[in-house]
């Protein structure tokens, strides 16, 4: 077994690496701009850019020796910059610029020169053309800026327009990236840090896994006893008026909404009728009416599910036999049908296993329990990308965990598979 674990954990390390790049490329590329989400579009460029270089967003992608910088963007940029032949323009900087760090600056120039070259002097760009050919727009690209003066352009003749600016850093070396920023730091175990609460991720994580494990535990149990036992009487008792009223009440359970068992759990069970604590997280008797609810909102599609794996292994050749040897029904079932039914069982139940971690959402929520949940939606709520991204990446690796975790158990549970 040791070998096969070993095996499984190599072939896991490319899985677990597509899963965190897949994860760095939703939350740094196709997300949009995190700086903008969290901080809303009313924030100053600085605010922006020191929110990006604290999170690593400020560099290039996966590598590159330049990165645009929100000093002088182009959205800057509301209209076309006249230049007039010996006077100098200045460049509206948006925040001062680094003194440690090298700029570039590309200019998008209608010049009526094909061959045009730049000098700069003191933060004075003297644009000047070699030949006159209207109608034409070139780009270009200044060599390092001085931050110690205000930047300024200059035509030495005729009259210019800027049609825009993009000044550009350069990066200490080529692979300054978001991709290995974001890779040195899970290296780190270090998943940022709260944009709400300015506390680190992993300390939010350890200290709401305890709640959301209180709460999502009970459920899984509860709800895999419960299922598995009422599929067994569905079995025992098939075709008959106790399978049918099972399956009504699985098809209705599975009918009604998760948030109207909440609301009923809360109002009647809770307010009316004072059974259970409506809110908090003080003791075990906050956590009956969620429990109840979460078993009970999930035991409809579980019974159908469960009831179906066991009713196919009931028709086999072995189950016959198994009742020629005068063995009884309940025997038959306990000791050849739910043994031999276990593969998609364990199968179901492993993928469950990263939503123990991850929490309940609604009941979180809804019950004021403290956990991954609740801290989950709050989080989205108010855009903290550090900690909605920290669950989603520990909630993938959790999904790929469990794949080794159900080849190890099917060799537990079903004595013909063999762990080679």
């Amino acid at each position: 077994m040791s070998r096969f674990i070993t095996r499984r954990l190599l072939a896991m390390i490319p899985i677990i690496l597509g899963v965190l790049l897949i994860t760095f490329l939703l939350f740094n590329v196709v997300g949009g701009s995190p700086a903008a989400m969290a901080l809303g579009k009313n924030a100053s460029p600085q605010s922006l850019e020191e929110f990006d270089e604290q999170r690593g967003f400020n560099k290039p992608v996966f590598c590159g020796w330049w990165t645009s910088t929100r000093a002088c963007p182009e959205s800057a940029m509301k209209t076309s910059i006249p230049l007039t032949a010996g006077t100098n323009t200045p460049v509206t900087m948006l925040f001062p610029l680094r003194p440690d760090t090298v700029y570039r600056m590309r200019i998008g120039l209608t010049a009526a020169a094909g061959n045009v070259s730049w000098q700069a002097s003191n933060g004075v760009i003297a644009l000047s053309p070699a030949e006159v050919l209207d109608g034409r727009e070139f780009t270009f690209r200044t060599g390092p800026l001085p931050v110690t003066v205000p930047v300024q352009l200059r035509v030495e003749e005729g009259a210019r327009t800027v049609t825009s600016i993009r000044l550009e850093r350069r990066m200490p070396h080529w692979w300054d990236s978001q991709w290995m920023h974001f890779f040195k730091a899970l290296a780190r175990l270090d998943l940022g840090t709260s944009l709400a609460t300015n506390e680190k991720v992993t300390d939010m994580l350890r200290r709401g896994i305890l709640p959301s494990l209180a709460l999502t535990v009970p459920i899984f149990l509860g709800g895999l006893v419960l299922s598995v036992g009422l599929a067994l009487v569905c079995a025992y008792w098939r075709n008959h008026w106790q399978d049918r009223v099972l399956v009504i009440v699985s098809v209705a359970l599975m009918s009604v909404n998760y948030l109207v068992w909440i609301i009923f759990g809360q109002f009647f069970m809770a307010y009316k009728m004072g059974w259970f604590p409506i809110w908090g997280f003080e003791s075990w008797r906050y956590l009956l009416l969620p429990v109840t609810v979460g078993i009970i909102s999930g035991l409809g599609a579980n019974l159908r599910f469960y009831r179906t794996v066991i009713l196919d292994e009931i028709y086999k050749d072995y189950v016959r036999t198994a009742y020629a040897k005068g063995l009884s029904p309940a025997a038959v079932l306990l000791r050849h049908v739910l043994p031999n039914a276990m593969i998609p069982i364990v199968t179901n139940m492993a993928l469950a296993i990263p939503f123990l971690y991850t929490g309940s959402l609604l009941l979180e929520s809804f019950f004021g329990i403290p956990g991954l949940g609740g801290m989950s939606i709050n989080a989205i709520n108010s855009s903290d990308v550090d900690v909605v991204r920290g669950v989603v990446l520990v909630g993938a690796v959790l999904y790929v965990v469990a794949s080794l975790l159900t080849d190890i158990c099917y060799a537990l549970v079903d004595p013909r598979v063999k762990l080679r």
